[in-house]
């Protein structure tokens, strides 16, 4: 093993590029890591330790303030995150997948002119359309509701999503598709049985851009729900904070809980995120 090593070690040529790229690298990593590693350490502080100890560690480790920010509506929030974040990767994944495999199967001009109208999508700012969805909103009676969130979170993500999905299921033999037919196939056993099942890395893709938008997203979420019992974690962290005195220990605890799940959704999925990025963005 150690002759291995060093036969490998010998390979590695340890020019001024490759330097500076581990340089650049390991720099990058430290800037990512640091606040993570801050605002963990910092959640476990009293209120005068975060003042006036900024960098240094805790002199008690305060588990309990974890417990608190559960405790003063961080489990609230946290489950409607996840049901509204829950029905709308579900919703994209499904409307944007068959959408995808009509684009991508079919050639005519009513196909081109829809995917003329899904780029154009993708060119509309979420926030220049606030005021015409608020008052949209406001005619269905869905202000100060999760569909409130839903409905323009699924809007919103299913340009991008199409896109992706149709680059990769061009990229799908045709032979596969003809074989299918000729043993009688329906087009909805097409889709299910061959298109999803061979889309993995892609459809693990789109789960992951649309759970990190709908997880954080901040705006809609503070103007479109009132209600508190009905505010995801974005918005809902803002009542952690006081005009006169904020427990800053509570509020990172509660803000360490709501980067959690997206960490570990990330960590478990991040082979299949740079394939299907990889993939969905060259072929087709």
């Amino acid at each position: 093993m150690r002759e291995q090593f060093k036969e490998s070690s010998r390979k590695v040529k340890w020019s001024p590029g490759v330097i500076f790229t581990h340089v650049l690298l390991i720099t990058g990593a430290v800037l990512v890591i640091y606040p993570l590693l801050w605002m963990v350490v910092s959640s476990m502080k009293s209120y005068n330790e975060i003042y006036n100890d900024v960098w240094g560690f805790p002199a008690k480790w305060l588990v309990e303030n974890y417990q608190t920010a559960w405790s003063k509506g961080i489990s609230a929030y946290f489950l409607n995150s996840v049901i509204v974040t829950g029905a709308t990767v579900v919703s994209v994944v499904i409307i944007a997948s068959m959408a995808a495999y009509a684009l991508s199967r079919y050639r005519t001009r009513l196909i081109d002119v829809a995917l003329v109208f899904i780029m154009a999508g993708m060119m509309i700012n979420p926030q220049v359309a606030l005021i015409p969805l608020h008052g949209i909103l406001t005619d269905m009676n869905l202000l100060n509701t999760r569909f409130a969130l839903i409905l323009p979170y699924i809007a919103f993500r299913l340009p991008l999503s199409v896109l992706l999905l149709r680059s990769y299921f061009l990229s799908i033999p045709r032979e596969i598709q003809e074989s299918a037919i000729v043993d009688g196939c329906s087009e909805l056993g097409i889709y299910l049985k061959i298109y999803l099942p061979m889309s993995k890395p892609i459809l693990l893709t789109t789960v992951v851009l649309t759970s990190f938008y709908a997880w954080n997203e901040f705006l809609f979420a503070t103007i479109f729900i009132d209600s508190d019992s009905l505010k995801t974690i974005p918005s809902g962290l803002m009542n952690f904070r006081d005009a006169l005195r904020t427990d800053w220990g509570v509020l990172l605890a509660g803000m360490v809980i709501a980067t959690l799940p997206m960490i570990i959704l990330l960590i478990f999925l991040q082979k299949h995120l740079v394939r299907g990025l990889s993939e969905g963005s060259v072929k087709g």
